[in-house]
């Protein structure tokens, strides 16, 4: 079998050829082999816990696709509730499905008052707004009641409607509570993003009209992060979506991964880093130190690109657009010199340390006035289409309930010694 790997157990003298299939090998054949063996994969680095036809990777060759559209072609033409439809459906809506679903989404904006009259006023006044979104999307659970029936495709249905029109009345509540400011209830003749940035700036003022430009802006930045495979916070609605935890409670879970600044925190730590390098002066000396082992070049490198994250480039372009209306971020000079300087260097490229999607997106964020503070919270924003797309595949493929093992380094059997003797 040409397409196949043979593994021999030297103990035994015994071998098996498996098909590599996808690009993997099943794990059936092995455990035949080796019974009691398990694999030691830190970080499932490694190790493909499913089968997926949402978004395709070649990180070497920097592509990303969602259900086979180039993300380029998605970022330049369609909207992110457009692509919300092609990650949950499968694909693109036609004019009149586009409709129905543009309308669905609008009309299920609006929270449960005691969502935010007896739950989100209940948090301490500087409760970080990353921890709020996080309880609130869970307590949704609470307020409906069907949406533990998962195996309905209606009901199924109607609470990833909610899911993804509440993401941004609940994300600018959130906000909003965080600095003291009263509410703004949705504007559903406003477009999902314009209507969002309402609800986020709105203050005395009758109606709150985006520029469209920004909102555009902002819808791009929303595709781009919309869904990124088997990352973190996906795998983590997955790993609970597997135990059928309803929608709410799985979203939840993702939300609580992506707040940890390994995951979601990544954009605001490069504003941070280029903040501290305060000047394009700095920048050499900053490089230097980087390469001497003291501090991390930031927003640089992926896990899963070995060439220029796709997503980058666009959001680079975007920048410049949003610059013209905002003014130009002052940070932006720094990082296009230290890209410049990065890239003209062997040590970064011979590491194929090349931009990635948070190098830009956080200038673009803090140039349109979002605090730091807010930049997970429009990451899981805009990415609760795909975990959402992941939690309705998993369901339909019946997938076994997520159990990884262990290699066990323990003490062997002891025995217990009464407290009085030890």
């Amino acid at each position: 079998m040409p397409n196949s790997v043979t593994i021999t157990d030297n103990r035994t003298g015994q071998s098996v050829e498996i098909p590599i299939i996808n690009d993997g090998v099943a794990v059936d054949e092995w455990k035949k082999l080796l019974p009691g063996i398990w694999f030691y994969d830190p970080g499932l680095m490694t190790t493909a816990i499913c089968e997926s036809s949402i978004t395709y990777i070649d990180g070497d060759k920097g592509i990303l696709r969602y259900r086979g559209y180039p993300i380029e072609k998605l970022a330049e033409q369609s909207t992110y509730l457009e692509v919300a439809y092609l990650l949950l459906k499968g694909e693109l809506p036609t004019s009149q499905e586009y409709d129905v679903w543009v309308k669905d989404v609008t009309r299920h904006t609006f929270i449960h008052e005691n969502v935010r009259k007896r739950f989100l006023d209940g948090f301490h006044y500087d409760a970080h707004p990353m921890g709020m979104l996080v309880s609130a999307v869970a307590a949704l659970s609470t307020f409906y009641s069907d949406a533990k029936d998962i195996f309905n495709s209606e009901s199924r249905w109607k609470q990833i409607t909610r899911l993804i029109a509440k993401m941004p009345t609940l994300a600018a509540a959130a906000h909003r509570f965080s600095v003291g400011m009263p509410y703004v209830y949705p504007d559903n003749s406003l477009s999902f993003t314009a209507n969002f940035l309402s609800m986020m700036w709105k203050t005395a003022e009758p109606r709150f009209d985006a520029n469209p430009a920004l909102a555009r802006a902002l819808d791009i930045l929303f595709i781009l992060h919309a869904d990124h495979e088997q990352n973190c916070s996906t795998t983590a609605m997955r790993t609970v979506g597997s135990a059928h935890a309803d929608p709410y409670s799985a979203c939840s879970a993702a939300c609580a991964a992506l707040y940890g600044p390994r995951h979601g925190g990544a954009n605001e730590a490069v504003i941070r880093m280029l903040q501290d390098i305060h000047t394009m002066d700095n920048v050499e000396d900053f490089i230097k130190s980087v390469k001497d082992g003291h501090g991390r070049l930031q927003g640089f490198g992926h896990r899963i690109y070995k060439s220029y994250d796709p997503r980058a480039r666009i959001i680079k372009q975007t920048a410049e657009e949003v610059f013209e209306i905002t003014g130009k971020n002052p940070l932006l000079d720094i990082a296009l010199k230290l890209e410049e300087v990065a890239l003209s260097d062997p040590y970064f490229l011979d590491r194929h340390l090349y931009p990635n999607v948070d190098f830009y997106s956080g200038i673009i964020y803090q140039a349109m006035g979002f605090p730091l503070e807010i930049f997970p919270v429009l990451f899981a924003l805009a990415r609760t289409s795909g975990w959402l797309a992941h939690w309705i595949e998993l369901l339909d493929q019946d997938s076994k309930i997520i159990r990884p093992r262990q290699l066990y380094t323990g003490k062997d059997i002891r025995e217990y010694i009464p407290i009085d003797q030890r």
